[in-house]
Formats: C-alpha cells, sequence, structure tokens
C-alpha cells in the first residue's frame, strides 16, 4: 500500500498536524467516487425508463424512487458510527468501500434484467426490479458515506475545500460517463428498443460496464490508499481523543441530539436543493417525452419515448461534465466572494435552469439549462461538506456525515410520496409542470442560503494559500 509522504509537523500549542497530501493523494483517496457515481448516473438516467419499461405509471414513478433516500436513511448513520469504530488490518473505512463495491454491482447487474429474473422465479417484475433497485441504493450508500468521512479523517482542515472539489470533479467524471453510456452504444449499433415488458439491450450493457468500473475503481481507492492508525488520530488530538474507545450502537441516538447548529442551518439549504434534485431525477423523461416529444404520458414504450430517455441520460452527462469545470472554480470563486456566497450563486443557477427547461421546446438548446445545473450540482457536492467540516469532531466524523445524509434523504422521501400523485391530479400527469416547482425550490435554497448560514471565519488570504499549500 501506499505511504503517506506528509511530514507530522506540530503546530504553536505542541499538538501533531495532519500531513498536506499531494494532489495525487488526494486522488487516489477519491478515485472510487468516479465508480460509485458512474453506478449513480446510470440509475438516475435510467431507472424511471427502466421501470417504466417494466410497466409502471408516472404517478408511480416517484414512489418506486423512494427505495433510495429510505436505504440512505437508515444506512449512511449507521455506517459512519461502525466507520468510527473499525480499525481492521484493511483500515478504518475502506472495508465499507469494498463491501459496498460488491453488492452495487451485483445489483446494477441484476436490475436491468429483472424481466428474466421474474420469468426464472415467478414473481412480479416490478417487485423484483424494486428489490434489486433497494439492493444497489443500500450498497451505494455504504460505499459512498465512507468517502466523504475519509477526507475529514485524512486531510487536514484547510485542504478540505480542495478534497471536496476533487470529489465533485470524479464524481462529474463518473456521472458523465454513466450518463451518457446508454446513448454512446447506440450509436455503436446497440439496439435501444425494448420489448414490451424487458429493457433495452444499451441500457442492460452500460450497467455491466458500470458494474466493472466501480469495482476496479473502489480496489484501485484501496490499494493506493493508506489511513491513519488510532494512536495517529489520538496524536493529531494531542492526546486527548483516543478513537478505540467502547462505543454502543445506541450513541448514534446521542449523536442525533447534539447535531452542530451549522449542520443545522445547511440542513434546512440542502432539504430544498435535493427536493429540487429528486424532481429531476424521477421526472425529467417523463417531462421530455410529454412536453418535448408530444408523446401521451401513457406511452412508455415507443421508440420515441426510448429516446427521451437516451436524452435525459445526455442531458444529466452534459450537467455533470459542466460541474466537472465548474468544480475547479470553486474554491477561486470563494477566494473572492466568499462560500455562502458562491453557493447561493450557484443553487440560483441551478433554479433558473431547471424552469428554464419548460421555455426552451428546442432539444438541441436543452444543453443551456444543463449549465446552471452543472455550476448548482458542483457547490452542492462540495460547498455544503467544506462549510460544515470545521464543525464536527474529528472522532464522530463517520456518523456525523452519515447524519448530514438525512438532510438529503427527508426531502425526497416527502418528494417521493407526494410527488407523484400532484403530477397525475394537479398537473394532469405533465410532468414540465412539476420540473418548475423543483427550481422554485432550488431558488428558494439560494435565499435561504443567505439568511442563515453566517460568513466563514477564513478570510480570503488564506484561501489563496489553501490553493497554494497543496502539492502538485
Amino acid at each position: 500500500m501506499a505511504e503517506m509522504t506528509g511530514k507530522f509537523d506540530t503546530n504553536k500549542f505542541g499538538k501533531i498536524k495532519k500531513p498536506e497530501l499531494s494532489m495525487l493523494q488526494i486522488i487516489n483517496m477519491s478515485m472510487g467516487f468516479l465508480g460509485i457515481q458512474m453506478a449513480f448516473g446510470l440509475q438516475n438516467g435510467n431507472a424511471s425508463r427502466i421501470l417504466a419499461n417494466f410497466g409502471a405509471d408516472v404517478h408511480e414513478l416517484s414512489w418506486f424512487w423512494l427505495v433510495a433516500p429510505v436505504t440512505g436513511l437508515i444506512v449512511q448513520p449507521i455506517i459512519g458510527h461502525m466507520g468510527d469504530n473499525t480499525w481492521s488490518p484493511l483500515g478504518r473505512r475502506k472495508p465499507y468501500f469494498l463491501m459496498g463495491a460488491v453488492l452495487c454491482a451485483i445489483g446494477l447487474v441484476m436490475l436491468p434484467n429483472a424481466a428474466s429474473a421474474t420469468q426464472m422465479m415467478a414473481a412480479n417484475v416490478l417487485l423484483m426490479a424494486v428489490i434489486f433497485l433497494a439492493m444497489m441504493d443500500a450498497s451505494i450508500n455504504v460505499a459512498m458515506e465512507p468517502f466523504r468521512a475519509l477526507v475529514g479523517d485524512m486531510l487536514p482542515k484547510h485542504q478540505a475545500t480542495i478534497g471536496f472539489s476533487v470529489q465533485t470533479i470524479l464524481i462529474g467524471i463518473g456521472a458523465v460517463i454513466g450518463s451518457e453510456l446508454p446513448g454512446w452504444l447506440t450509436k455503436l449499433g446497440v439496439s435501444n428498443d425494448a420489448p414490451k415488458g424487458f429493457v433495452a439491450d444499451n441500457v442492460i450493457y452500460s450497467f455491466y460496464i458500470g458494474a466493472a468500473v466501480l469495482l476496479i475503481s473502489i480496489l484501485y481507492t484501496i490499494i493506493t490508499t493508506r489511513e491513519y492508525s488510532p494512536e495517529e488520530f489520538a496524536s493529531f488530538e494531542g492526546g486527548k481523543e483516543i478513537v478505540q474507545e467502547k462505543s454502543k450502537f445506541s450513541d448514534i441516538f446521542k449523536d442525533f441530539g447534539n447535531v452542530p447548529l451549522q449542520m443545522k442551518k445547511l440542513g434546512i439549504v440542502q432539504f430544498f436543493s435535493w427536493f429540487a434534485l429528486f424532481t429531476m431525477w424521477v421526472f425529467t423523461t417523463s417531462a421530455l417525452a410529454t412536453h418535448h416529444f408530444g408523446l401521451s404520458p401513457d406511452d412508455t414504450h415507443s421508440v420515441e419515448f426510448n429516446k427521451a430517455g437516451d436524452l435525459t441520460g445526455s442531458l444529466f452527462g452534459s450537467y455533470n461534465l459542466y460541474a466537472i469545470f465548474f468544480a475547479f472554480a470553486l474554491t477561486p470563486i470563494a477566494k473572492f466572494i466568499g462560500k455562502k456566497q458562491t453557493h447561493a450563486l450557484a443553487l440560483t443557477c441551478g433554479g433558473l435552469g431547471l424552469i428554464s427547461m419548460y421555455f426552451i421546446k428546442d432539444i438541441s438548446y436543452l444543453w443551456m439549462s444543463m449549465v446552471g445545473l452543472g455550476f448548482a450540482w458542483a457547490s452542492i457536492l462540495a460547498m455544503p461538506y467544506a462549510m460544515l467540516i470545521d464543525s464536527i469532531p474529528q472522532k464522530k466524523m463517520g456518523v456525523y456525515m452519515g447524519i448530514f445524509n438525512f438532510f438529503i434523504v427527508i426531502p425526497q422521501i416527502i418528494n417521493g410520496l407526494f410527488g407523484g400523485p400532484i403530477v397525475s391530479s394537479i398537473f394532469g400527469k405533465m410532468a414540465i409542470d412539476y420540473i418548475v416547482v423543483g427550481g422554485a425550490c432550488m431558488l428558494l435554497g439560494a435565499v435561504l442560503t443567505m439568511i442563515f448560514i453566517k460568513s466563514e471565519d477564513e478570510t480570503p488570504k488564506e484561501i489563496e494559500e489553501e490553493i497554494q499549500q497543496v502539492h502538485f
């Protein structure tokens, strides 16, 4: 395994400081996120399409999508708590990377093949699809939460923004590949025509490729990254925090009662941001099919509907591509206007991007909507965590990152319960109107960022030093 190259210096109080990591080391420790987000990109761009192929109606889609936030609500705090108290030969967080990757790869292979599995097991196809979707979501959460905590474990706080920005870049690359892959395979001659009750070949093969990339990228991080030992963590805290203390599962509930105020305020902003994102992920295919392709809401099998599905994947790939470039710009922008102002600006651009989808009728110009969403996505993945990390105790990094995920999954659960009926009964199954509602929620998140979040203590000079202190 690769060893850390940083030196263990002391600060003015005599505490040993965490060594700064080079850019290569930060990339190595975050590489698994590329595979995780490729899996997410495949799911976000194709889950609604797959479920529709299996016979789900538009008003049912958000209910099936509840699987993702519900599993995240349960899994992430538990995995965070376990990771905080795991010290194995493999490391602190890495055992969960590996376990999550293996299970998620199985889910990726099985989800688009639910119809075939149903025939062998004489089961309901939608039920089987939801079971495989739940397996994917649970295992992605097992793998994802430790990566967030790993940034807090391994990086000194002044490198936090850089660390989360690198994760955002790798997330963007993985999501672009995952989102675009079905369309790329179609151009290579793989069929995108789905027989009734089955999934198109281009989607099936994309999920196979996603499973392979996920396993390879996770293994790369495991091989190239060495985690700190309990003794090293204790030394960073002046010997005051020995992480190997005996812990109980019930400690999670105590941690809920001690949530930092900064986390609560950021959580309110996250609520509206992720409500909007969930709306986009669930309803874009139906919105494009009805609003831009002129199809009936009940058409879920035609070639035109699958073209709308391919376009959804392409658009999702676009906003993730733009997010890569915006991720490079986040720290320089924060240098001049501050972290909370940067996040508010990004959410404003994202909200306007979602709303503009209603007014842009020509699909060849929808990329413009995705530019704003790319800025918002880059910031959502990095800035809240960079603003949060200073308020989290080192020995509770995992569990608090898991608890922070509540502010991501609860809005998705609420949206999942009521989004489908709203689209069906209020908007006449015209999902584009609900996309506009999502845009308004993201704009509200921008306003709340400016109202609730205090300006960070760090000065522009310190942010500039953060950039200069990364060793390339």
